[in-house]
């Protein structure tokens, strides 16, 4: 895949400094989807260009909260009593799954 690497930030962009942003044409995006997914999903923001035309974005979604690994580090950093045990996650997957609702979009009939 032949790429061109920008480290410029368009304005109102939430990408984190570094990460840079990668120019595709959309042959290479049809010839190697995979590989840039994967660049995606390590944070880099790809731009996909026709005729050297921007024409889409692809970037990781925003997240939201904090990542369980945060919450745990904040918790063993502030002395909590919390146990932190093996079954941590299950617990947190299974309080998830209770709360959880399925979603149920609208009919277009």
């Amino acid at each position: 895949m032949r790429v061109r690497y920008s480290s410029t930030v368009p304005s109102g962009s939430c990408m984190i400094m570094g990460m840079g942003t990668l120019h595709i044409s959309e042959a290479e995006l049809a010839r190697d989807l995979s590989a840039v997914l994967a660049k995606v999903e390590e944070g880099m923001e790809v731009v996909v260009e026709r005729d050297r035309r921007p024409v889409a974005t692809i970037r990781p979604p925003k997240r939201s909260g904090r990542p369980i690994s945060a919450c745990i580090a904040s918790a063993r950093a502030s002395a909590s009593s919390v146990i932190l045990d093996g079954g941590f996650g299950r617990d947190v997957e299974q309080g998830i799954r209770e709360r959880s609702q399925p979603w149920n979009p609208p009919s277009w009939d």
